[in-house]
């Protein structure tokens, strides 16, 4: 039971990282608003998720304006698609061990 423990990414412990990661890996990119109305989030709490997940490569943000507003998308990298993927799996695994 606890083989399927080592392959659980700690990166993905936050219900917030989890969350951005499910939004990002079905979704092409997604805005900083859309994620914090979808996951509920405060502006805070997002950006520093947001932070985390970039620092370690598995988003990248893209920013630009609307006019003349600010708008910062964010979309998951191939190598955190990898990774939630494999989260993804472990979980499962786990789950499935204790059936």
């Amino acid at each position: 039971m606890l083989d399927h423990l080592e392959d659980i990414n700690k990166a993905f412990e936050s219900k917030a990282r989890l969350g951005i990661m499910s939004v990002l890996t079905v979704n092409d990119e997604a805005d900083f608003n859309t994620l914090k109305d979808w996951l509920n989030l405060t502006d805070g709490n997002l950006a520093s998720h947001t932070r985390a997940l970039e620092n370690i490569g598995y988003i990248v943000a893209e920013k630009k304006f609307e006019g003349r507003k600010p708008k910062t998308s964010y979309s998951a990298t191939t190598q955190g698609k990898k990774a939630f993927q494999a989260h993804l799996q472990a979980l499962e695994s786990f789950i499935k061990s204790n059936l």
